[in-house]
């Protein structure tokens, strides 16, 4: 029987600073969104001079470069990312910050290489809302799913 779908109930964001794909991940709590990374397929002319119609063939697939992460900043949040920013920024030539964003319901889980910003930015103030702050993410490597490793806290 096919499973109905999939929830974004208990779904975690990890991470490590590791020279190749790690074994495990650090917890980032509190998150209440985590953009999606779509790949749009560049088109390359491949037209003669005897063609009426242009002809293409596909090029590189583009991340658009930004992955944006918003969490809901309170004391301990602030001090995971950072964590996370002094982290990256004490890694060495060969190292890489690796994310996970983790399922309950999946096997297998999605992973990115990326750069984070220097510092946190300010969120948007209004009134009876959550205060949240979007941390905008650099896409190094999308590296697609593999298997799933639960992120600790």
């Amino acid at each position: 029987m096919a499973t109905p779908g999939v929830s974004t109930l208990g779904v975690k964001l990890g991470y490590a600073i590791a020279s190749s794909m790690p074994s495990s991940f650090q917890q980032l709590t509190r998150i209440n969104a985590i953009g999606g990374i779509s790949l749009e397929t560049e088109q390359i002319d491949a037209s003669a001079l005897e063609d009426y119609v242009t002809r293409y063939v596909a090029g590189r697939q583009d991340t658009g470069g930004s992955f944006p992460i918003t969490i809901n900043p309170t004391d301990e949040t602030i001090a995971e990312w950072e964590a996370l920013i002094a982290a990256y920024n004490a890694k060495s030539t060969d190292e890489a910050l690796y994310l996970e964003v983790w399922s309950p319901y999946l096997t297998r889980a999605f992973f990115i290489k990326a750069q984070p910003p220097q510092q946190l930015p300010m969120s948007e103030m209004a009134q009876n809302e959550l205060q949240t702050i979007e941390i905008g993410m650099t896409i190094d490597e999308y590296l697609g799913m593999d298997t799933a490793v639960e992120p600790v806290g």
